[in-house]
C-alpha cells in the first residue's frame, strides 16, 4: 500500500494564519505543513483540503485516478473548492465498511470526539488507521486487535489514544506510527522529533511517500531516562510526557504527604490533576523492590532529591557526629544499591531529580551535605541510563542518548 501525506498539519495549517507565536514564525519552508490530507494508492483521499490537487502535484502525484473521497471530521471556515473529476466527499456512518474498485476495504470507526476514523486494508492485506484530530477510537477497551502496519494519528494532541491502541494491541512493537494534524502547541524540528520518538512515533514532511507493509525502524525508546533540572523548570512536565502514550504506569512519588502543609498539598494536588487518570500512584521511597520486579508498567519516579532525603533521615546523615561515626557508611550502601537494582532493572523507568550544584553554596554543612551526596547520586544513576536529559526554563536538553 502506499500512502502519500498531501499534508500533515493541523485543520488551520502550520504556520496558523495571522499567528504571532514563535512556533509559527519558525514554521516556514520545509517545516510548513498543510491540513492533513492522506493519498491511498491514488485511488483513496482521506480528507479533502484546501489545495489538494496542487499538492499531488507537487509530491509527483495526480487525483485522475482518486474513486473515493472520505472525510473524517467537521470540516469548519469556508467550503473547499473539490477539484475537477473527483466524486463528492462524503463522511461514512461508524461501522459501515465499503469495497472500492480498487480492492482496498474500508471500515468506518467510532470515536470519543465529533468525527470518523478509518481502517484501511489492500487487497494484499496491509492494514491502515487513519485518526482525525483530537480523535482517539471508542469502545476498544476489551478488545483485543491484531497490530496495524501503519497507523497515522493525532499523537500530539490525544496521545491518551496511542496508550488505548497500544493497550488492545492495536499498535504493536512493529507498527509504524506517524504524527499528523500538527499544531503550533509542539515545538518543530529536532524538539517535535525528540518528543515523537519518546513514544514510539514520527514525523515526516509534507509530500512524503510510505510503503506500508516495507520494512522499517520503529523509533526506539530509551529503557532508562533520567530527568534533571532545577526548581520550576519543567522537569515533571518532560518526564510525564515520556510515558503518556504508554497504556499503563505506576507514578511512584517519593515526597509522600506533609500535615499542616497546605503549600505541599497544592503541589501534590496539581502534579495529580495533570496526569492521565489511567495512571496508578504509590506513595514510598522502596524504590528496589519495584525495580527489581520483572514484570510490571512503566515506571516514573518523582523525584530522587526528595528519595534521598529520606535516606538521609534513615541514616542520620544530617548530624555530623552521626555522619562521622557511620552515617556516611549507610547512607552510600543504601545508594549503591539504588544504583545497582536500576542497572539490573528490566522496566521501562523514567526518574526526576533536581540539579542543585549550580546555585548558592548551602549555609550549613548539612545543605553543603545533601548537595554534595545527590550530586554524587545523580552522577551513578545518569551512568545506568539510556537517556539523560537536562530541563532548563521548560527547554529539554538532551545529554545522553
Amino acid at each position: 500500500m502506499e500512502l502519500t501525506l498531501l499534508g500533515t498539519g493541523a485543520p488551520l495549517g502550520l504556520p496558523r494564519p495571522d499567528c504571532p507565536c514563535a512556533v509559527c514564525a519558525l514554521s516556514r519552508g520545509a517545516r510548513a505543513r498543510a491540513a492533513t490530507s492522506l493519498l491511498v494508492d491514488g485511488a483513496l483521499l482521506l480528507d479533502l483540503t484546501p489545495g489538494a490537487a496542487l499538492a499531488a502535484a507537487r509530491s509527483g502525484h495526480s487525483l485522475v485516478g482518486v474513486r473515493q473521497v472520505l472525510l473524517s471530521h467537521p470540516h469548519d471556515g469556508p467550503a473547499v473548492e473539490v477539484p475537477a473529476g473527483l466524486p463528492t466527499a462524503v463522511r461514512v456512518p461508524d461501522g459501515r465498511e465499503l469495497t472500492l474498485i480498487s480492492g482496498h476495504r474500508v471500515r468506518a470507526l467510532s470515536l470519543d470526539s465529533p468525527g470518523t476514523g478509518y481502517e484501511v486494508v489492500s487487497a494484499d492485506g496491509e492494514r491502515l488507521l487513519y485518526l482525525p484530530p483530537g480523535g482517539a477510537p471508542a469502545g476498544i477497551a476489551d478488545e483485543h486487535l491484531v497490530p496495524y502496519d501503519m497507523v497515522v494519528a493525532d499523537v500530539t494532541g490525544r496521545p491518551d489514544g496511542l496508550a488505548r491502541l497500544r493497550a488492545t494491541g492495536a499498535v504493536g512493537p512493529a507498527t509504524e506510527v506517524i504524527a499528523v494534524h500538527l499544531d503550533h502547541g509542539v515545538p518543530a524540528g529536532a524538539e517535535l522529533d525528540r518528543r515523537l520518538a519518546a513514544a514510539g512515533a514520527r514525523a515526516v514532511p509534507d509530500g512524503t511517500t510510505l510503503y506500508i507493509g516495507d520494512y522499517h525502524e520503529v523509533p526506539e525508546v530509551p529503557r532508562r531516562t533520567l530527568v534533571t533540572g532545577g526548581a520550576r523548570s519543567g522537569k515533571s512536565v518532560e518526564a510525564e510526557r515520556r510515558l503518556e502514550t504508554f497504556p499503563e504506569v505506576l507514578y511512584v512519588a517519593t515526597g509522600g504527604t506533609r500535615e499542616g502543609d497546605p503549600e505541599w498539598a497544592e503541589r501534590i494536588g496539581l502534579h495529580r490533576e495533570r496526569r492521565p487518570g489511567s495512571w496508578r500512584t504509590a506513595e514510598t521511597c522502596e524504590l528496589v523492590p519495584l525495580l527489581t520486579e520483572e514484570d510490571g508498567p512503566a515506571l516514573l519516579v518523582d523525584c530522587l532529591s526528595l528519595w534521598l532525603t529520606d535516606a538521609m533521615d534513615r541514616a542520620g546523615a544530617w548530624d555530623d557526629e552521626t555522619w562521622a561515626n557511620g552515617g556516611q557508611a549507610a547512607l552510600r550502601e543504601r545508594t549503591a544499591e539504588l544504583v545497582a537494582a536500576v542497572r539490573a532493572t528490566s522496566r521501562t523507568v523514567v526518574v526526576v531529580t533536581n540539579e542543585v550544584g549550580s546555585g548558592v553554596v548551602p549555609a550549613t554543612a548539612a545543605g553543603r551535605r545533601f548537595r554534595d551526596e545527590l550530586g554524587r547520586l545523580n552522577a551513578a544513576f545518569a551512568d545506568e541510563c539510556e537517556q539523560v536529559v537536562l530541563v532548563v526554563a521548560g527547554q529539554a536538553i538532551v545529554l545522553r542518548g
